[in-house]
């Protein structure tokens, strides 16, 4: 999880955030939707351009591994991601 959350992290420049004061091990991402909103909302600004998609899941654990893996495959190849 940890790893995840530094993933996370770097994916969403924290200095660029306001949230740069805290340490790795104080990242939220995986239990706050308000660590975790943000990320959802910068991955749909990414596919198509502005916020369309909003989970209709309430599921926090569900949606964090969800950010993490599209994170992981966009790192890998960052012109070809769709939100599956």
């Amino acid at each position: 999880m940890d790893n995840d959350n530094k993933l996370i992290a770097e994916f969403m420049d924290l200095r660029s955030t306001g949230m740069s004061i805290y340490k790795e091990s104080e990242y939220k991402y995986h239990e706050s939707w308000d660590w975790l909103m943000p990320v959802l909302i910068k991955i749909e600004r990414i596919i198509v351009g502005e916020v369309t998609w909003i989970s209709t899941y309430c599921d926090i654990e569900r949606e964090y591994k969800r950010a993490v893996e599209w994170i992981k495959k966009y790192n890998d190849n960052p012109k070809h991601m769709t939100l599956q």
